[in-house]
């Protein structure tokens, strides 16, 4: 029996010429990339994103480090890299925590929407009034308290209760000065009013105003990782996948 000769494998022929270099260079390495963006970057946009926080504005809720997950479809389907709707099918309601864009210079913000559309506004020494309805507070659970680190100013730790929903609060010494006292205040259609947990120590629509619904980009409720950047960027592994109240 006659075995027949195995035929010599082709060998793949390198490119020879600076064009041929050039179109296998495309082929080979700028297109998959590009596929690869053209499906990631939409879907960062309209669908699913995750936010690094790079301020303490939200602590003792979300601290320096958090990367949370931010739903961009919570309340609709926007065309990609627009604040055009396509659809529409929620919208943002107290005490929730989105990321939005500051009126005042378009920097990406992550916030907790204390009013709505229609609601009447008011703070008293620190004390939030929703349509002439004082916040409740009460003390704060001690695990919220330890994701702090200590530092030389004594904060002041509450939860805070609107509308049926609890969630941790930061306050500073009064020797820090701070907006804690605002005249009632109506939002129009479409206005939100958005603050930071740590309300002493936040940029928010006590400074530059109401948050317009076109400016929310999408709702956040979980810390997906957290790194300390005070400590060689370690994981804070206790804080992986934490639900945000």
């Amino acid at each position: 029996m006659f075995r027949r000769k195995p035929k010599p494998k082709k060998s793949k022929k390198k490119p020879e010429t600076p064009g041929q270099w050039v179109k296998h260079f495309l082929r080979e390495w700028v297109q998959p990339f590009a596929i690869v963006l053209a499906i990631f970057l939409p879907f960062r946009s309209s669908i699913a994103d995750w936010n690094d926080v790079p301020t303490g504005s939200m602590k003792p809720t979300i601290v320096e480090g958090d990367r949370i997950f931010v739903n961009k479809l919570a309340y609709g389907l926007r065309v990609p890299f627009t604040h055009t709707w396509v659809a529409r099918w929620d919208a943002p309601s107290r005490g929730e925590i989105v990321v939005c864009s500051s009126p005042a210079d378009g920097i990406r913000l992550v916030k907790r929407l204390v009013a709505i559309p229609g609601d009447t506004i008011e703070l008293r020494d620190s004390v939030l009034l929703i349509n002439g309805q004082p916040a409740t507070y009460g003390p704060l659970d001690q695990n919220t308290i330890e994701q702090i680190q200590p530092d030389t100013m004594r904060r002041r730790f509450a939860s805070e209760t609107i509308d049926g929903v609890t969630h941790a609060i930061m306050q500073t010494p009064a020797s820090v000065r701070a907006d804690r006292n605002m005249a009632p205040f109506t939002l129009g259609a479409g206005e939100y009013f958005a603050m930071g947990d740590n309300r002493d120590l936040s940029r928010d629509s006590r400074s530059f105003g109401p948050i317009m619904q076109g400016e929310i980009v999408g709702r956040s409720g979980t810390v997906v990782l957290s790194l300390d950047r005070d400590n060689y960027f370690m994981p804070r592994l206790d804080r992986f996948f934490r639900k945000l109240p």
